[in-house]
């Protein structure tokens, strides 16, 4: 479990291909190693990875193939830069919103809104099946970063960004065209799975009561 705080921003260091799979090697930010140990879960960009190497401040971890298919990961290079945080504590601060490290899909920057103070991010999700989830003033997770959902449109939502996100993150230095990881937050998912059902089903025993049938 994580809360969409991160922690900092890691270098990727080494990127070995295997049959099926991809090894990666980050260069931890200072004092974000201190109690790792192998096995244990730390969220690239959003994305849950386990620990498989610990090398001082070198770690490395395993990408499965749905994993390089369904994020961005799959793009990273030697000396990319990619947000990390280390999985949630009993005693931790939740600071953001819960997440479980599990991404839906990507989505691309669309539009970005420059001003003196903050900055306003549009993206567009690469399956639009997930837009039902994407709430005004509710939660997503963008690259790991818990941020509230601003302005709405059919295929569309942006955030709002203050400068302390755009220091502490990779969000900074995005541009048009960059993709980024996209978590959907658990809760409003399954709020609005469960309203569909019951809609349905009430729906279908509206139909039944009325003489209809239903063709599955």
């Amino acid at each position: 479990m994580f809360t969409g705080i991160v922690r900092g921003i890691a270098t990727v260091v080494a990127v070995e291909d295997k049959n099926q799979f991809r090894v990666h090697t980050i260069n931890m930010p200072d004092g974000m190693t201190e109690g790792l140990e192998l096995g244990a879960s730390v969220a690239h960009d959003g994305c849950c990875l386990s620990v498989t190497a610990i090398n001082g401040d070198l770690v490395s971890f395993d990408l499965m193939k749905e994993t390089l298919r369904i994020t961005t990961l799959g793009d990273v290079k030697v000396g990319d830069a990619i947000n990390v945080e280390r999985a949630a504590t009993f005693n931790a601060e939740i600071g953001g919103h819960v997440m479980s490290g599990h991404i839906m899909c990507t989505a691309e920057i669309v539009k970005v809104v420059a001003t003196e103070l903050n900055r306003q991010i549009w993206f567009r999700l690469s399956n639009k099946d997930f837009m039902k989830y994407v709430l005004y003033k509710g939660y997503i997770g963008v690259d790991g970063i818990s941020l509230t959902i601003g302005e709405v449109s059919q295929d569309k939502f942006c955030v709002h960004l203050i400068p302390e996100t755009l220091t502490r993150t990779t969000l900074g230095n995005k541009r048009l065209a960059d993709r980024v990881n996209i978590e959907i937050d658990p809760q409003t998912q399954a709020v609005v799975d469960t309203v569909e059902r019951v809609l349905a089903q009430r729906q279908a025993a509206a139909d039944d009561a009325n003489g209809i049938m239903h063709v599955f």
